[in-house]
């Protein structure tokens, strides 16, 4: 039997543009160009390479956004992944993390899974609550921030490296399980890939093939809120020090006032 998994990857603002925020206090999407989060690159590469060691398995991209998401899907298909679901619908903007992890679940039962691998949190929000909900969710064991991640004979385990030690884990299939960018470099998508990719499936759902209502999700109905932005401040020329024969000691003077040494 053909080993299913899911990777839910997201569409985020490029980090290196110069990011705003809305009227209505959510990210504005429209006024900065788009891409597939890089650390959910992390969590369509393990998933390839587990699909490379299995027998047989199929590798499904899930996303939840707009309609230019599917920069982010064509992306992971590029790479490898064998094809593609995206969720659209109006009655989404502005939901949260709490009524994503609603929406995925949805469309991973829908899908049909064993495995489903996340980044370890999306380079926007940051939050990096979502495998847990999701988890949750599902009713399924969860197996979070691996740095090695495998599955063999029904089981997937990984290595969590903490502070002061590194874990062994694992969990009986089904079950959800997030990587961390130090789980190994993400492969660059070849000419060949990009082409192919073109050919691969991208189904499109709403809310109604998932059988969720408007009141469940969106920014109204959600659990978390932002109540305030500000611009961030302007950069300051910085201090300059002059070297008068006491430049190193002004030097390690300010590290120590800024508690770099």
């Amino acid at each position: 039997m053909s080993l299913r998994i899911v990777v839910t990857v997201k569409y985020v603002p490029d980090a290196t543009g110069d990011r705003h925020f809305a009227d209505d206090l959510t990210v504005d999407r429209d006024d900065v160009d788009g891409l597939l989060s890089e650390l959910d690159e992390y969590a369509v590469e393990q998933a390839l390479q587990i699909a490379e060691n299995a027998d047989d398995a199929e590798v499904t991209v899930l996303t939840v956004g707009p309609e230019d998401a599917k920069d982010a899907l064509r992306k992971a298909l590029s790479m490898g992944a064998d094809k593609a679901i995206h969720v659209e619908d109006d009655d989404l903007h502005g939901t949260d993390a709490i009524g994503t992890s609603l929406v995925l679940a949805k469309a991973i039962e829908k899908a049909g899974y064993d495995l489903v691998i996340s980044g370890m949190a999306s380079t926007d929000g940051t939050m990096g609550v979502v495998p847990a909900l999701l988890a949750e969710r599902l009713g399924v064991p969860q197996v979070t921030l691996l740095s090695e991640v495998s599955v063999e004979d029904g089981t997937v385990k990984g290595r969590r490296d903490g502070d002061a030690a590194s874990e062994q884990l694992e969990a009986s299939l089904p079950a959800v399980v997030s990587v961390t960018d130090q789980s190994g470099e993400a492969r660059y998508p070849s000419f060949k890939g990009i082409m192919a990719a073109k050919k691969k499936p991208v189904e499109s759902w709403d809310l109604s093939d998932l059988d969720i209502e408007a009141e469940e999700v969106g920014l109204e109905n959600a659990w978390t809120a932002v109540q305030a932005v500000a611009e961030r401040p302007a950069r300051t020329a910085g201090t300059i020090v002059k070297d008068e024969g006491e430049g190193g000691k002004q030097l390690a003077e300010f590290l120590a006032s800024q508690k770099f040494i």
